[in-house]
């Protein structure tokens, strides 16, 4: 691990932290600060002359800073002479601008890929992106990671449920790769929810799939934003005869009114991962699991240029 080295952004120290301890290595020293006007300044205070560089800055809100902070140490850290730059984005900011879905509108999301790669990147550590086909806007090569091994454990040490009556939702029909990947490591059954969106961040629930009378749900998502769309899947999960219902999610974004939505709704307990950070009191429902795990794995087996797809295997 001589060669290694671990930097970190403003964005989520904390979970950079815990993924250099579970490495064995200290945090690279970088100083990173504000001049009067808001321009950033980044200085690389160690020498990284050959060294495996891993930068990690999730582009989460706000968006446009964290993505410009990430820009910018990467460029200084190839003016450093640094051997291999790696930008590990916990969540990739812009994803959802994915696609051309209206008349003159930004394609964003490859716009951020080639950013990112114009800086000096020679490789991306992600997960669970909102679409995974935005792995194709990279022009180096992409490493993506899934939470659903940390859903499965944790999902497995929940005593309170039994696998006959445990049922694995989809939020939409976008997401039943993710779901059918999850239930069949649990051995739980598949249900979907079939809605329609009028328009950005209201959705209509339309139909429930599946047998949800008496179950134990889990909806599965990438993402919570609003938390609008989870509370109304979850009254009509509710409305269908559901026992209870838990809402696992990769990133909490939580924006807007996403709090107070969660807070009202009949949800029993929303699990995010720390990929974006966040601080919760006690009395929430919503409880943080750690990736920094899958990621420390992640990053040694990248700089020993071994699988990392063998982690999911």
């Amino acid at each position: 691990m001589e060669k290694l080295k671990i930097f970190s952004g403003t964005a989520n120290l904390k979970l950079s932290q815990n993924i250099a301890s579970q490495l064995g290595v200290d945090l690279g020293q970088i100083e990173i600060r504000n001049f009067s006007d808001s321009e950033i300044f980044v200085k690389i205070k160690e020498s990284v002359r050959g060294k495996d560089v891993f930068v990690i800055q999730p582009t989460s809100n706000p968006g446009h800073y964290n993505i410009l902070e990430l820009l910018i140490i990467i460029d200084a850290l190839r003016r450093a002479s640094a051997g291999r730059i790696t930008a590990v984005i916990p969540y990739f900011g812009y994803a959802r601008q994915d696609r051309k879905d209206q008349p003159r509108v930004a394609l964003s999301s490859k716009l951020m890929a080639n950013l990112i790669t114009v800086s000096g990147a020679n490789r991306i550590l992600t997960m669970d992106l909102h679409a995974a086909q935005i792995q194709g806007f990279f022009d180096i090569p992409v490493d993506h990671l899934a939470a659903v091994p940390v859903f499965e454990n944790y999902i497995k040490n929940m005593r309170a449920y039994k696998d006959d009556n445990l049922v694995i939702v989809s939020p939409d029909t976008g997401g039943v790769a993710r779901a059918r990947n999850l239930a069949s490591r649990i051995n739980a059954n598949l249900a979907i929810i079939d809605k329609r969106r009028p328009k950005s961040n209201v959705a209509e629930v339309m139909n429930i799939i599946g047998e949800v009378e008496g179950k134990d749900l889990i909806i599965l998502d990438d993402m919570i934003d609003t938390a609008g769309t989870l509370a109304k899947g979850a009254d009509a999960l509710f409305e269908h005869g559901a026992k209870s219902v838990t809402a696992f999610a990769t990133h909490g974004v939580f924006s807007g009114k996403a709090f107070e939505n969660i807070k009202k709704s009949k949800i029993n307990k929303v699990l995010v991962t720390d990929t974006i950070f966040h601080e919760f009191d006690e009395n929430s429902k919503i409880e943080i699991l750690s990736v920094a795990s899958l990621f420390s794995m992640a990053i040694a087996r990248i700089h020993e240029e071994e699988s990392v797809g063998a982690l999911f295997e």
